[in-house]
């Protein structure tokens, strides 16, 4: 087996191990933090603070028996949620965790990426697999032989859709501010501060990193907003509105079927978010602190700094959850496709001429 492959099979287990750990992290963190805005206790029994009570849910629904109704597709009953989960998994595999490596394996010298897969077209790889996800849904709601899943397939078909367009016109201004269709290139574009992308204003924006999410801000939110509407996470999470269609498009799923959904829709919320901070808060980039940490500490330091941008992203996830009340569907429709798509356009068409004039000068020039 050549040193390659064997690299790529410890890159994916590395990539799988963390995502599965992750998740059992997240939805405790997520429990925690809403009982805590909302004057309660969250987990508490199961471990210290409650760590395990995921896993005892996960146990419980791996026991659980597996229900397959009567009317349902059964081949396409069973696929759904494997067309959920899998993507999930190769989205990770093109978020940049820091810069190269240089190691020694089989005294041979290895420069190791820590990517799974430094794509050319990472962006559109991403915007493919996250438009996956339509499917399982859908397949889900159909397959069941059940009404409300149906109805709770249909709607989510369409409000991912709509969402998508928002949030992949969101991203060409970034891809022509950084001028690359590469994770990795998008991260190392904004290495540095403003004023070498702002030069008459060097003395003001020295200090200020050179994040995608200043000159693109608006870009940013309607990036955040599609994103968040994209996982069904509230006030978008009307796929599961329990008050209309008892569970939404999993209400015939039991068992290990109905936790690969759930499992899905957590490490989508951290892809997200991780996806998030790659392409407006400068991704793994910021200080290390050579001389002050020991050299172990100072050379995972750029993951550390993905993470903590990810989970403040993911904090700001949980609170809008906490927070807002679910849109009536006519309100979500509403403001996927007049507000958001709109404003990506002109976003679009500004950001463009204004690129333009900085690459090309005034047309009478």
């Amino acid at each position: 087996m050549s040193n390659e492959l064997i690299l790529a099979l410890i890159k994916s287990s590395i990539v799988l191990g963390v995502l599965l750990t992750n998740t059992i992290f997240l939805i405790w963190f997520e429990r925690k933090l809403v009982a805590g805005m909302q004057s309660r206790v969250g987990p508490d029994r199961a471990g210290p603070f409650g760590l395990l009570q995921t896993v005892a849910d996960a146990i419980k629904l791996l026991l659980k028996e597996q229900i397959l109704p009567f009317k349902a597709d059964r081949a396409m009953y069973l696929l759904a949620p494997i067309i959920s989960l899998v993507p999930s998994f190769l989205i990770f595999m093109v978020i940049p965790l820091g810069p190269k490596i240089n190691f020694l394996f089989n005294s041979t010298q290895f420069e190791l990426e820590l990517v799974g897969a430094d794509l050319n077209v990472g962006v559109l790889y991403f915007l493919a697999l996250s438009s996956i996800a339509v499917y399982s849904v859908v397949l889900a709601g159909w397959s069941s032989g059940s009404k409300y899943p149906l109805l709770g397939g249909v709607r989510a078909s369409a409000q991912m859709i709509s969402y998508e367009a928002a949030m992949g016109l969101s991203l060409v201004p970034v891809i022509l501010y950084s001028g690359s269709l590469s994770l990795v290139d998008i991260v190392q574009s904004q290495s540095g501060n403003l004023s070498s992308a702002i030069p008459f204003l060097n003395n003001i924006v020295s200090f200020i990193p050179k994040w995608n999410i200043f000159p693109q801000f608006v870009a940013f939110v309607i990036f955040f907003i599609a994103a968040v509407a994209e996982v069904n996470r509230a006030p978008f999470d009307l796929v599961e509105a329990e008050q209309e269609l008892v569970g939404g498009f999993h209400t015939e799923y039991s068992g290990f079927r109905f936790a690969m959904f759930f499992l899905a829709e957590y490490i989508n919320m951290f892809n997200m978010c991780a996806i998030t901070a790659t392409f407006f808060l400068g991704g793994w980039l910021g200080p290390t602190f050579e001389n002050i940490l020991p050299p172990f500490i100072s050379a995972i330091m750029p993951i550390i700094w993905l993470g903590i941008k990810t989970f403040l992203l993911l904090f700001i996830f949980v609170w809008i959850r906490a927070t807002l009340p679910r849109l009536r569907y006519d309100q979500l429709m509403e403001l996927g496709w007049k507000r958001l798509i709109p404003a990506s356009l002109v976003w679009l068409i500004l950001s463009a001429i204004v690129l333009g004039l900085r690459e090309f000068g005034l047309p009478w020039r």
